[in-house]
């Protein structure tokens, strides 16, 4: 095993077991949805520790993403690397997470803006590069409508960060529950170019369910109909196909190639997280924005 992918998988086992450990508080005082909506930070948490253990591991090999007017390639690498741990743990512990999901927000916008926007003439009617684009759009909405839901209290802005945090999400899964339409055969979830193994079961099936869930969710979360409902709902389905079909690809992939097992694993749970993020409600401090032993983010 190579230190990237122990360190990834070491990262992602702790963010886990602490996460879970110190969500319980919250989990037993909400009820229904918002039982697994009060996890939502949890499964977010741990994927941001898990690339966070990329870059850190793997910097010298990530430094050629980082824009090339940009100097200190390798500097911007330990950054980011740096900035999602620090988001990681904030809600982990669940302390100042107004902040930290805040800035996480503004992180994948940067790279939105810095990164992805750049090469939008050369790709303009490339699938795979909107599927990015929006995957780093789609996590920074999710990441502005926790940062609204600890607010102490309902103010117009934390109302208007939250709504508009709500759109992009409900946007990008009606975007890419079509994709799941128009391309079954490939990976499911955020859905990129590698075909789905011949060993897995009904993966036109598997591509139609999570497709109707993703549109079925993203337009609730668009018009305000049965929000928690939707996000808890489509969170679910996605929790499960990170479970029942990246884990086993995962496996299958361990000794040939674990580490892009392990991108599609986090990248597809980071994806969960947002969703179930999003049912969050803005000025939700009462339930879910105490730290521990009751303090106040």
């Amino acid at each position: 095993m190579t230190v990237e992918v122990g360190g990834m998988m070491g990262a992602g086992v702790a963010a886990l077991v602490a996460g879970l450990a110190l969500a319980r508080g919250r989990f037993a005082a909400a009820s229904g949805a918002g039982k697994i909506l009060a996890l939502g930070p949890v499964f977010e948490a741990v994927p941001l520790a898990v690339f966070a253990a990329e870059h850190f591991t793997v910097a010298r090999e990530m430094a050629p993403i980082v824009p090339h007017w940009l100097p200190w390639h390798l500097f911007w690498v330990y950054f980011v690397g740096a900035a999602l741990l620090a988001a990681a743990i904030s809600f982990i512990v669940w302390r100042h997470v107004r902040w930290s999901a805040a800035l996480l927000a503004l992180l994948f916008l940067i790279i939105v803006i810095t990164i992805d926007l750049p090469n939008m003439p050369r790709h303009v009617h490339d699938r795979i590069f909107w599927t990015l684009t929006l995957r780093e759009t789609v996590f920074a909405g999710g990441a502005m409508v926790l940062a609204a839901s600890v607010r102490s209290r309902r103010s117009l802005a934390g109302t208007a960060l939250g709504r508009i945090g709500r759109v992009i999400v409900g946007a990008v899964m009606i975007f890419y529950g079509i994709e799941h339409f128009l391309f079954p055969r490939f990976v499911t979830g955020v859905p990129l170019e590698k075909p789905t193994p011949a060993w897995m079961p009904a993966p036109v099936a598997i591509a139609w369910v999570v497709g109707i869930t993703l549109v079925v969710a993203g337009v609730a979360l668009l018009v305000g109909f049965r929000v928690r409902m939707a996000a808890a709902g489509a969170g679910i389905v996605l929790l499960l196909l990170v479970v029942c079909f990246y884990g086993p690809l995962l496996v299958s992939e361990f000794h040939t190639d674990p580490v892009e097992g392990l991108n599609y694993f986090a990248d597809t749970l980071l994806f969960a997280g947002t969703v179930l993020l999003a049912g969050l409600e803005a000025g939700q401090a009462g339930v879910s924005g105490t730290g521990i032993g009751g303090v106040r983010d």
